[in-house]
């Protein structure tokens, strides 16, 4: 699907090391600093790779939206149908191009393709707690805090390395009706 100038797809195996290197580029490093996503400050490390990825590029409950712009992948979501709810995550805008309004359309169209192929009622996703500025950037797109946390998984470096102690992941929930 086509929308402002965006070409929306599912990944495939040939995109994986693409992803790897656009989710880290938008969460690790200084490359990140460059957009307003970075965890950089709060975790080190990975931020996924190669097999996880493709775990989710081959699980039959589960869509890796391809977002390119004049045949380059911009940006990337996960989608899993999880009975009557959808879960968003592994969400990557290139750096450069945030704060320009493409996560807004990109959510949008997210919120339509579940909605449409799953019939969902809801998109579920979790945030790491601290990242208030994300938290409420997610809020003005009609996600709504719950309060239900999870730990963040500490010693698991395939999620990277927590520069912080007490960090907790926090669920937001939004309708899609």
């Amino acid at each position: 699907m086509e929308t402002a100038g965006l070409t929306f797809r599912d990944a495939t195996d040939a995109d994986v090391d693409t992803i790897v290197a656009l989710v880290e580029s938008a969460y690790r490093g200084d490359s990140s600093r460059v957009g307003w996503t970075t965890e950089a400050d709060i975790l080190e490390g990975q931020r996924t790779d190669p097999e996880g990825v493709r775990e989710i590029v081959k699980s039959p409950d589960s869509r890796l939206l391809t977002v390119e712009r004049n045949g380059e992948v911009v940006a990337c979501c996960q989608l899993e149908h999880r009975g009557a709810y959808a879960y968003f995550g592994m969400f990557a805008v290139s750096p450069a191009l945030q704060g320009g309004g493409l996560g807004k359309v990109i959510i949008a169209e997210a919120e339509r393709a579940v909605r449409e192929s799953w019939g969902v009622t809801e998109m579920h996703m979790t945030v790491i707690s601290v990242r208030e500025e994300l938290i409420a950037w997610y809020e003005r797109r009609g996600y709504r805090r719950t309060g239900k946390t999870t730990p963040f998984p500490y010693g698991d470096e395939r999620f990277g390395v927590p520069q912080r102690a007490g960090l907790e992941f926090e669920l937001l929930i939004k309708p899609l009706v």
